[in-house]
C-alpha cells in the first residue's frame, strides 16, 4: 500500500507483511534483514513445493539473466544440479528483498509510493514464500516432466535489442590485471551524422578479450570498464570539442546495466555532425588477466520525419558531489536536497547513485500542504540499478513542486562495502569516496500536455476512493476554457 504524508498530521495506511515491520522513512533501515513468509498463508502445502514444477519459473524470470553459463554472476543457476547446492543462500538472499546483498538486485520497497516499474524482476511475497519452504524441506527436485523449457538467452556480446541503426565505438584501454582504477575523459567519437535523428533506445556494451567460455568467479569479473558517464553535442568548427549549449546527457553506462528504451513521446537528439563525448570513464582491473577493452554504443533510431510530442528533458538536478561531509562509524547518516519544478514535470526514472556507505535513497513531492512519499529503495553499491516507471504510473508533478531526495549512509562496520570505517571521506569519484545523486531523468510538459496525461489516469480510476501518490492533482478540479467576449476581454 502507499504511504501518504500531509503536513501537521501523518496517515498511513500499510499492509503488514508476515515477519515485517514498516517504519517511518527518517530511518536508515526500516526493515529487518529479511523476510519470512509462511507457504501456508497463501494455500501452499509447503511438502509439494519443488525445483520444477516451483523454482525453476522463478529463477528463469528473475534469475537467469545474470545466472547461467556466460552471463556475470558468479554461478549459473539453471539446472537443478547447479541450484541444488546454493538452496540455503537462495533462501537467504532472497528474503533480505530491498536492501544490500538482496537477490535479484530490484531495492525499490514496496510498502509505499509507486510499485509499477519497467523489466520489474522482483519477488513477490508468494514467490518467497515457496522458495523458502522449498529450501527447508529439502529442495526437492520434483518431477522432471514438470521442468519449464529452457529459456533461450542472446549469447554473451550479441546486442540485446538487435541490430543497432549506428554503432559507435570508443577507442581501446589496456588495463592491467591488478593495479589502480582509471578515471578520465577518454575522447570524443564523431557519429557521422549528416542530419539530426531521434533515437528510440540506447545500448553500449563492452567488448574485450576475455574468454566467454570461462564462468566469472567475482560479479564484474568479465569486465573492465565500471562505467562511462557521456554526452553528445554538435562539434566545433576544428572538431576537437563540442559546443557548449548543443549538449544532451545520456544515461551512465555501467556494469550490468540494460539498455535504455526511451518513452514513445520522448525522443532524445542525436545531431548531425555531432560527437560522443565520453567524458568520464572509470576503469578497474578484473584481478585475472591483463584485458583489452572497449565500448561500443548502440543506436535505435525513430523512423525519418518523426517529432517527439515531449521535447524537452527537465533541468532537475538533485544531489551533492562536492561538499559531503560523511562522518567515520556512524549509521544512519542523511543527506538531503532539494529543488522547485519551473514547468509540469513526468518523471520517467529514478536512479540512486551513492558510493559505497550508501544504503537507501527516497525521494519525495512537496505540493502545498501535501507531502508525498514517492519511492524509497535500498542501495548496493555492487549493483547501481536505474527504475523505470510504467509509463501510467510515472510521477506527473505540477510546477512548483518541491522535489526532496534523501540519501542514507552508514559507515560501521555492518556496512561491508566500506573498506575503511575509521576514516573521513567528502566527496569524490572513487567509492572510498562519496556521491549523493538521483541521476534518473524527467521531461517537461506543456499544460496541455500535462492535462491530457492526467485525463489518461483519471479515466483509468474507478472512483475518488482510487488514489495515485504520483498524480497529487489528479482528482483537482478541471478548470473551466476561457472565452472571449465581442470587446476581445476573456471571461470564464
Amino acid at each position: 500500500m502507499n504511504t501518504r504524508l500531509f503536513a501537521g498530521s501523518i496517515m498511513v495506511l500499510l499492509m503488514m507483511p508476515v515477519a515485517a515491520t514498516a517504519q517511518s522513512i527518517a530511518g536508515s533501515d526500516p526493515h529487518p534483514d529479511v523476510h519470512l513468509y509462511a507457504a501456508a498463508d497463501f494455500g501452499i502445502d509447503p511438502e509439494n513445493v519443488t525445483f520444477t514444477k516451483d523454482i525453476a519459473p522463478i529463477l528463469q524470470r528473475s534469475c537467469q539473466s545474470c545466472h547461467r553459463a556466460d552471463g556475470g554472476a558468479p554461478m549459473p543457476l539453471t539446472t537443478f544440479a547447479e541450484v541444488r547446492p546454493w538452496a540455503r543462500s537462495i533462501k537467504l538472499r532472497t528474503s533480505i528483498r530491498d536492501r544490500m546483498g538482496a537477490m535479484p538486485p530490484f531495492f525499490i520497497e514496496k510498502d509505499l509510493g509507486v510499485l509499477k516499474f519497467k523489466d520489474d524482476p522482483s519477488l513477490s511475497d508468494e514467490e518467497l514464500a515457496k522458495i523458502q519452504a522449498w529450501a527447508d524441506n529439502g529442495a526437492p527436485r520434483g518431477d522432471p516432466a514438470d521442468m519449464p523449457p529452457p529459456r533461450e538467452f542472446a549469447r554473451a556480446g550479441d546486442w540485446t535489442l538487435g541490430e543497432p541503426d549506428l554503432v559507435l565505438r570508443s577507442r581501446e584501454m589496456t588495463v592491467p590485471a591488478i593495479g589502480p582504477d582509471r578515471w578520465g575523459d577518454i575522447g570524443l567519437v564523431p557519429t557521422g551524422l549528416t542530419e539530426d535523428r531521434y533515437v528510440k533506445a540506447v545500448e553500449v556494451r563492452e567488448i574485450n578479450d576475455i574468454s566467454t567460455d570461462t564462468a566469472s568467479t567475482t560479479v564484474g569479473g568479465r569486465w573492465v570498464f565500471h562505467h562511462m558517464t557521456y554526452s553528445s553535442g554538435v562539434l566545433n568548427e576544428e572538431g576537437t570539442g563540442i559546443i557548449g549549449d548543443t549538449r544532451t546527457r545520456w544515461p551512465i553506462h555501467e556494469v550490468g546495466r540494460n539498455a535504455d528504451i526511451f518513452p514513445e513521446k520522448f525522443g532524445t537528439l542525436l545531431q548531425a555532425n555531432s560527437a560522443l563525448h565520453l567524458g568520464a570513464s572509470h576503469l578497474h582491473p578484473n584481478g585475472s588477466q591483463e584485458t583489452t577493452a572497449h565500448l561500443e554504443f548502440g543506436f535505435i533510431f525513430h523512423p525519418k520525419g518523426y517529432t517527439p510530442e515531449y521535447g524537452n528533458r527537465a533541468r532537475m538536478r538533485l544531489g551533492n558531489g562536492t561538499d559531503i561531509d560523511v562522518v567515520p562509524g556512524r549509521a544512519g547518516q542523511e543527506f538531503h536536497s532539494f529543488t522547485v519544478l519551473q514547468q509540469h514535470t513526468k518523471i520517467v526514472a529514478f536512479e540512486p547513485h551513492l558510493h559505497a556507505p550508501g544504503t537507501r535513497m527516497c525521494i519525495e513531492a512537496i505540493w502545498g500542504t501535501n507531502h508525498f512519499t514517492l519511492n524509497c529503495a535500498g542501495y548496493d553499491h555492487n549493483w547501481v540499478k536505474q527504475y523505470v516507471y510504467e509509463d501510467d504510473a510515472a510521477p506527473l508533478l505540477p510546477k512548483g513542486t518541491i522535489v526532496h531526495v534523501i540519501g542514507f549512509l552508514d559507515t560501521t562496520s555492518a556496512n561491508k562495502n566500506v573498506a575503511d570505517n575509521r576514516n573521513w571521506a567528502g566527496g569524490g569519484r572513487r567509492s572510498v569516496a562519496n556521491m549523493f545523486i538521483d541521476l534518473g531523468y524527467s521531461v517537461e510538459l506543456t499544460e496541455e500536455q500535462f492535462q491530457s496525461e492526467m485525463a489518461e489516469r483519471r479515466a483509468k480510476m474507478k472512483s475518488r476512493n482510487d488514489y495515485d501518490v504520483g498524480c497529487p492533482l489528479c482528482w483537482a478540479p478541471v478548470l473551466p476554457e476561457e472565452s472571449t467576449t465581442t470587446d476581445g476581454s476573456a471571461q470564464p
